[in-house]
């Protein structure tokens, strides 16, 4: 009896070349540069803003600044792929500054500045905490801040009391964490005081909040 030739290992399942489109790009959502894709580098602790979540708070940022981008100094202390600040920009902000310590993040938002013509961006590595107390002993202010840092090193906690002196007066500062940030009175921790959250939401295990000193 003739023997069977040997059956051919079963082929791999195909895997989609483009996976979940926030695992390799997002998309500026808003402005001149609407529509525009921004690549996400695979980084620990990278971790963009899904764009729905950007829409709805660029949405809560324009009702609290009549929409007018004009005038804006931004100032993006995590920056990571760079959604938050482009998309800043992308609406016209005067300036923004975008901070990141890791070197190919930092080029590969040098090459999105290239490429989109940013002139109202500047980029630069260092560590966000060190860049800000730097700034705020030099004067400078700004009129929103971005807070989008890797959740499990406590830089919510360190860099929010930072932003004290650096705000403009009215300025707002917009926040992610994997906690919400609204606490009972008496049990509001010491680098919340002082804050007031003007709007709030999640979306899965992530929370998002916009703040603005007390008066």
């Amino acid at each position: 009896m003739p023997r069977k030739p040997p059956s051919k290992p079963a082929k791999p399942a195909k895997v989609p070349v483009h996976g979940p489109q926030h695992s390799h790009q997002v998309r500026i959502i808003g402005g001149s540069w609407k529509r525009t894709p921004l690549p996400v580098l695979s980084a620990s602790g990278l971790r963009p803003t899904p764009d729905r979540v950007r829409e709805t708070v660029f949405n809560w940022i324009n009702h609290q600044r009549d929409a007018n981008w004009s005038n804006a100094r931004v100032l993006d202390l995590f920056a990571g792929s760079g959604a938050l600040g482009f998309e800043a920009a992308s609406r016209g902000a005067l300036s923004v500054t975008m901070v990141d310590t890791v070197a190919p993040v930092i080029q590969q938002l040098e090459a999105i500045k290239q490429k989109l013509k940013a002139d109202n961006v500047q980029i630069m590595r260092g560590d966000a905490l060190a860049v800000a107390q730097s700034a705020a002993s030099r004067g400078q202010r700004y009129d929103l801040i971005f807070l989008d840092p890797p959740y499990q090193q406590s830089f919510i906690e360190r860099a929010l009391p930072l932003c004290s002196n650096l705000l403009e007066e009215g300025g707002l500062v917009y926040a992610e964490s994997g906690i919400p940030l609204e606490f009972a009175d008496d049990a509001t921790p010491e680098w919340m005081a002082g804050w007031e959250v003007i709007r709030a939401d999640k979306a899965g295990m992530v929370h998002f909040h916009l703040l603005k000193r007390k008066i």
